[in-house]
Formats: structure tokens, sequence, C-alpha cells
């Protein structure tokens, strides 16, 4: 006979077994195969947006007359003591947020990834059911009829742009914030929304991590940047916040920056600088600390909101906006102006306010690993989407700027008769073209591209160079970067015909709010700071030349985990970073 009361007794115990193995599982990140350096358990990304490699040396060691000659990123300076650091890293060309952001993330280029510009162009792909919050019109989309159509992943597919949740019904939002009847339409797909996770064509590191069982969190400027989930259902991201960057400035409560400056009320109310955090020194950092406190809620086994009990990410990281607002915001109500004072990247007084905002905040999270005994085993990686260009910022000059200067119009401009209506700078409505200190120029027609550099040749002579032009990339030229351009199968819908790149110091915008710009060739715009910090690490400076895209690959074997697992690592050959990780003992 069966005792009954056994049999009950070993149910329960099974039921406890079972609980204490979930909250082991719970607690404990997953052990991956020996692939590389098996003491690191976390990964922690950092992009500070716009920090050159200088920027790194100046405030690590100090320069001229700023804060007495002393290092003012200290706690950087201390990632660096047991840490590599590479002095010639290079971002994504172009060198703009979401082509930075996807090589970070993929291993890959826009070759691969087809990421261009977080607004670009594809002939395969067709207009959004509604017009977006930026002004991409809506359009017709007929299910295998290629017609074209511009490209967003910004604010404007937000619900409602202005909102800092982006809109969403409820909570702060992420990818409940994205409105599907803004987003661009496939018509081989029978005219689908192309979410940003399905707009790029290769995985990411999110979802390799995600599918080895690990735990996955990650923080961004728009929801739109949801894209680094990679392709699927955009479940390959545990955890994702994304505070709408250009919504309207609202106060914060219970927020304050490391220095203590409370958010409780919004601190700079001055003329122009609530219309997004953007548009002020003080502002930025209020919204930057809200990612910072995300990503310390994490560390602290919680969700980015501290609402409930999570995992401390196997992979997960944030980007910080203030540093990139510090190098090129000209603040006019309170005669404040960011950049450089000289060549040498002496940052001026709202600059550096910046850069040491992004290292106190650093040093907020590295205390919380600390406390939580993580430190150890954590990877700390510190990188940048983007530079900025220039760094000399007595050389920049935009469109009008100065008022007797030699740039009169831009690219776009010139072949406004040859682009797309969406593309073209004549629409009163529109995104317009793809320009910043780059221009990619999408025709109408690519026959048409001998004509159209025929018509750049003929405004950028030597003394006269209307536009500023640098360089110009077409033909064989541009497959030397990208996939020949043009129609599917055979070569790329997203490939530009024609691009652009100015002298440097030109940027194609005329607004008298900033005197710097990133997204083209220049050193400025795509030298970045690249740091692998662990406290078990040695200290070690590596001079070879290497990609941002290398960092990809990187964290994965970091964490036990196939580099190849990658398809763009893959398809590209993009190799582990020399040095990164100590040899297996």
């Amino acid at each position: 006979m069966v005792d009954k009361r056994m049999i009950g007794k070993s149910k329960r115990l099974r039921v406890a077994l079972a609980g204490a193995m979930l909250s082991a599982a719970f607690m404990a990140p997953v052990a991956h195969a020996q692939w590389g350096y098996q003491p690191i358990r976390h990964v922690l990304l950092i992009s500070i947006d716009g920090m050159h490699a200088l920027d790194f040396i100046n405030c690590s060691q100090g320069i001229g007359t700023v804060n007495a000659g002393k290092p003012y990123c200290p706690n950087v300076a201390e990632l660096g003591r047991t840490g590599v650091n590479y002095l010639d890293a290079v971002t994504s060309k172009p060198s703009d947020s979401f082509p930075g952001l996807m090589a970070l993330m993929t291993g890959g280029s826009p070759r691969t990834v087809g990421a261009f510009y977080d607004v670009a162009y594809d002939r395969s792909l067709a207009p959004p059911t509604n017009t977006t919050g930026n002004g991409l019109a809506a359009g017709t989309c007929t299910p295998g009829v290629l017609t074209g159509t511009t490209t967003e992943y910004d604010e404007g597919i937000d619900l409602n742009q202005n909102l800092l949740n982006g809109g969403a019904p409820s909570g702060d939002g992420g990818i409940l914030s994205i409105d599907p009847t803004k987003l661009i339409r496939d018509p081989s797909k029978g005219c689908a929304p192309v979410y940003p996770w399905n707009f790029v064509r290769t995985n990411t590191i999110f979802g390799v991590v995600h599918a080895s069982g690990g735990y996955t969190a990650w923080s961004d400027k728009h929801p739109a940047y949801s894209a680094v989930s990679g392709p699927g259902n955009g479940g390959n991201l545990d955890d994702y916040y994304a505070p709408e960057i250009n919504s309207i400035v609202v106060a914060l409560p219970g927020v304050s920056t490391p220095a203590g400056m409370s958010c409780a009320t919004i601190p700079d109310n001055t003329s122009g600088a609530t219309a997004a955090w953007t548009d002020s020194f003080q502002n930025i950092q209020c919204y930057d600390t809200l990612k910072v406190n995300a990503i310390v809620n994490e560390i602290n086994g919680k969700t980015h909101n501290g609402a409930r009990p999570a995992p401390t990410p196997e992979l997960f990281g944030m980007n910080f906006q203030a540093v990139s607002v510090g190098q090129k915001l000209i603040e006019k109500a309170l005669s404040l102006t960011g950049g450089y004072e000289d060549a040498q990247g002496t940052p001026t007084a709202s600059l550096l306010s910046e850069i040491q905002f992004a290292d106190a905040s650093i040093g907020e999270m590295v205390a919380a690993l600390k406390n939580r005994g993580l430190l150890d085993s954590t990877l700390i990686v510190i990188s940048a989407k983007h530079g900025q260009s220039p760094v000399d910022s007595s050389r920049y000059v935009g469109i009008g700027i100065p008022a007797s200067g030699p740039v009169t119009t831009s690219p776009a401009t010139i072949l406004e008769s040859l682009l797309p209506f969406s593309e073209s700078p004549a629409n009163p409505t529109g995104i317009g073209p793809t320009e910043d200190d780059v221009s990619l120029v999408w025709l109408s027609n690519s026959s048409q591209t001998s004509s159209a550099v025929a018509m750049l040749d003929a405004t950028s002579p030597t003394t006269n160079n209307i536009a500023g032009i640098g360089q110009i990339f077409w033909g064989a030229g541009m497959t030397q970067l990208y996939n020949a351009p043009g129609l599917p199968p055979t070569v790329d819908p997203r490939t530009p015909d024609i691009l652009v790149t100015p002298n440097v110091g030109v940027t194609y915008s005329g607004s008298g709010k900033k005197l710097a710009e990133h997204g083209g060739f220049a050193h400025d715009d795509t030298n970045v700071m690249m740091l692998f910090s662990n406290p078990t690490f040695r200290a070690k400076t590596v001079t070879t030349p290497v990609e941002t895209m290398q960092i990809a690959p990187t964290i994965l074997q970091a964490l036990g985990l196939n580099p190849n697992a990658l398809q763009a690592v893959q398809l590209e050959g993009t190799p582990v970073l020399p040095s990164a990780l100590p040899a297996q003992p």
C-alpha cells in the first residue's frame, strides 16, 4: 500500500526543490561554454556619445588650466588603471547614432546591417499608413510593388513624441510607445509595418545572450532604438527603457544628479530650454540621470524602474547624451557655449560639467556593483556611438554661419530636382534630406548618378566651394564602402547613390544653436574612447587601429559565448579585439 503521507511529503519536497532552483536561477547568471574569459558573468556596456579618445586622455591625465591641471574624470580614470585602453578606435561610417549603435550591437557595418542613419531611404519599402510626428508623409503600399520611401527610426514614430514616455498608454513607454501606423511598410510582406528590430538585417548581442538563457536590459534615447533587440518580435530585451530625449522637458520628482542638482523642478526654464532635453546643459543631465538610475536599479536586482525584483542582467547598459550636448550646444539665453577652447581638446566650462557628470554617474554604477559584490565578475566597456566634429570649435562652419562664410548651400539642395520628394529640401512639411556633417543622397533614378556628381563638381571649385565639399563617393568609390546601390535582389536598396563628406568643420545646418555635429568620416567624427575594464585586468594601452564593431564579438567571448553566433561577424569577418581579455588560465 502506498503511504499517502509520503506522497504528500515527496510532493512538498519537489516543490521546495523547484523553488530553490528557481531562486538560484533568478540570482545567478547562466554558465556558458568555454569560449572566453570565464570570471566574467556580467557585461555593462556604456556609450558616452561624442567621447573622443582625446577626451579620455585629457580628463584622466589632466590638461592645462582645467581643474588646476588635475584629472577631472577620476572614476573613469580609476577604471583605466585596471583596463585596456584603445587609442585608435573608429566608429561606423557614417558616424551617426543609429549605425554607430548597431555597430556596437551587431559587429557589423551598414553594408551588412543596413542601418545608414535613423532617417535614411529604402528603395524597396513603402511609406507609413499615417504621417509621422516629424513629417514623413503617409502614402500607399501595394503588396509586391516597390515604391521606395524615406525611413524614419527616431522620435517621429512615437505615439506622442512630446511626452517623456513617448505617449504609451501606461508606464514609462519603451516599445509600447511605438505607433505602428507611423512605421514604414514592407510590400514583400503584405505591407506589414517594419518595426525597428526587424529593420536591422542581422542579429545582435542581445539576441545571442537572450537565446542562451541570459537576462538582458538596455536604456537609450528613443523607443525606436529597441532595434538593438534584433530581428524577431522584440523579445530579446527583457528590460528596455527609452525616455524620449526629444520630448518636452518636465519636472522629475525624486530625481537628483550625482552632483546633487534636483530635477524635482526643471533646472533650466530659460527661453528655448524646455523644447527638448538636448536644448539645455542642465536639463540634459536630469534626462541622463533617469537612465543612470535604471542601471543602478538593475545592478541592485530590480527592473529599471525599481518596481519589481529581477536578475542583475548578464548584458546591460545605456548611452549618455550629456557629453554630446556639451560639445555642440550654444545656449544663448544663458550666454553659455559648449565645445572646446582649442585643437588639443581643452573643454569649455560647459563641456567640462558634462564630462564630470558622466564620470560621477559611472562612479555610482561602480559603487553599486561593489556593494552587490559584482564588480569582480563584471566587465565594464565604455565607448561611444560616434564622435563630434570639429574639436577645434573655431573651425565650425554652417550654411550661412558665419554670415560672410563660404558655405551657402548643401549637396541635397543642389540636387533637389533629382531627389524623391520625401528626401527633397523643397518638401515644405517633410523630414528632408539626410545631412549633418555628411550628405547621403538617394536619387529618384540611379541612372542619373554621374550627372548628379557633375552638378556637385560644378558647384565645388577650389576657389568658390559653396557647399564646402571635401570628397564625393559614388560608383566604384561607393562599393568600396557598401554594397552597390539599386533595387533588390542583385543590389542594395538602402545604399545611397552618392555620399558627400565636407571639409572639416563644415555642417549642413543653418542653426545658430550648435558648433559641432557628427555623422561624417572625419577623425573627430569617428575616433572615440574605448576602454575594457575589470579589477582583475592589468592596465594596457593598445595603439593598433580597431573598430567599435569589434566590441560585439568581444563581449560574447567575455561571456563565454561564440563570437561567430553574430551573423554580421560571420559575413564581415569582424575579429575579437586584440588584448581585450586576458588569456585563459
